[in-house]
């Protein structure tokens, strides 16, 4: 069976989801704890955009698209867009793929850019390209790359990662108790690089790894709860 999605776990982001103690945490994070939505940080070129990677088919979750997972009364991709806006991402990009078509019918997507991947089953990388390939042009001076199975990391979380974004070299992740997690935003001169090495179900990984030492870390642990829908019994927290 062909990798799926739920490998959508990571444009930076270890094996099983857990969070990469791979990149050191950066002092230079402490100065970007906004709480909320507001002007990127001094020197800042462009919006930073929002991008969320919505087209796993949960196959540990009995094929269910997680996107359609039922949280608080309506579908998951909702709740994931909504976190982005009240953070202050604009645009929102969303990546389907599983049952886009279903997505589109059921969930409000008004407002965003929805994109498919068609090749969503090759892995979460395909996702990220085809997402990053979408931003081109449209003036974004980052990509702020969230995923749609972690509702426990809210807007206050996103927006801290969102304020530390300083250029189009901007390499920033959020962090929990020093650990590399997401949400990861991406300098628009990262992208090409990017791209080319998110094959498979490695996402950003490669890029973090060559350029740990560049990477800013937001710690957000106070404030979110890392935590993924991959299995059964996850899906008592969206309850």
């Amino acid at each position: 069976m062909p990798a799926e999605a739920e490998t959508e776990q990571d444009p930076g982001r270890g094996p099983g989801g857990r969070p990469d103690r791979s990149t050191a945490p950066l002092t230079g994070a402490e100065g970007a704890g906004a709480e909320g939505a507001g002007a990127a940080g001094p020197g800042a070129a462009g919006p930073v955009a929002g991008l969320l990677l919505a087209a796993g088919g949960g196959r540990r979750l009995g094929g269910r698209p997680k996107a359609l997972l039922p949280y608080r009364g309506r579908p998951l991709v909702e709740n994931a867009v909504r976190v982005l806006r009240e953070a202050g991402c604009d645009p929102v990009h969303v990546v389907l793929g599983a049952s886009a078509d279903e997505v589109r019918e059921r969930a409000d997507l008004s407002g965003c850019v929805v994109v498919d991947n068609p090749d969503w089953a090759e892995g979460m990388g395909s996702s990220l390209r085809v997402g990053l390939a979408s931003l081109a042009g449209t003036g974004a001076g980052a990509a702020l790359v969230s995923l749609v199975d972690q509702p426990g990391i809210g807007a206050r979380a996103v927006a801290r990662v969102r304020e530390a974004y300083r250029s189009p070299t901007s390499l920033v992740a959020a962090s929990y108790d020093g650990e590399r997690g997401h949400p990861v935003l991406f300098g628009a001169d990262r992208w090409p690089d990017i791209a080319a090495t998110a094959t498979g179900d490695r996402g950003a990984r490669v890029h973090l790894k060559e350029h740990a030492a560049e990477v800013m870390l937001v710690e957000c642990g106070d404030v979110a709860a890392p935590f993924d829908i991959d299995t059964p019994p996850d899906l008592a927290r969206l309850a």
